[in-house]
């Protein structure tokens, strides 16, 4: 299982940050790995949740099936995913000192054996690591701009 941990300091409460994530399908906005979002629930928000989002590193496509699996605004999201790539996910959001707050994405996450199984989700998570830090750059442009 792979394990990917990435975080940046955002120059905004959390509230505000929080305000970002809770629209599940503007994430497609600040995730380049991120295509499209379908959901499968009336909900489109909160625990029980479920969508799917359309995946793309380099050549590689693959549709990932999440659940929200935690939802405590201003605080944390997690999810569980349940497709091709199997694992879990977290979002939390901390104050952080001297104002801002440090936003933390965490996953651990199982690559199915024609992406290279065990070793796959080693040399996946870095790549993933090198995306997603991109991917944290984009939300706190988004979210510092005026």
């Amino acid at each position: 299982m792979g394990r990917i941990r990435v975080s940046t300091r955002i120059a905004a409460p959390p509230n505000e940050v929080w305000d970002a994530l809770e629209d599940v399908g503007s994430h497609i906005d600040w995730m380049a790995d991120a295509e499209a979002i379908r959901f499968r629930t009336k909900r489109r928000q909160g625990t029980g949740t479920v969508f799917e989002c359309d995946t793309k590193v380099g050549p590689l496509r693959l549709t990932d099936v999440m659940e929200i699996t935690e939802w405590v605004p201003r605080r944390a999201m997690g999810v569980r995913h349940v497709g091709l790539v199997t694992g879990t996910g977290r979002f939390t959001l901390k104050s952080s000192r001297g104002g801002g707050t440090r936003f933390t994405w965490a996953e651990k996450l199982s690559f199915p054996w024609w992406l290279g199984g065990p070793v796959g989700s080693v040399i996946g998570g870095e790549v993933l690591r090198f995306v997603w830090k991109a991917n944290l750059r984009r939300l706190r442009h988004i979210i510092e701009s005026p």
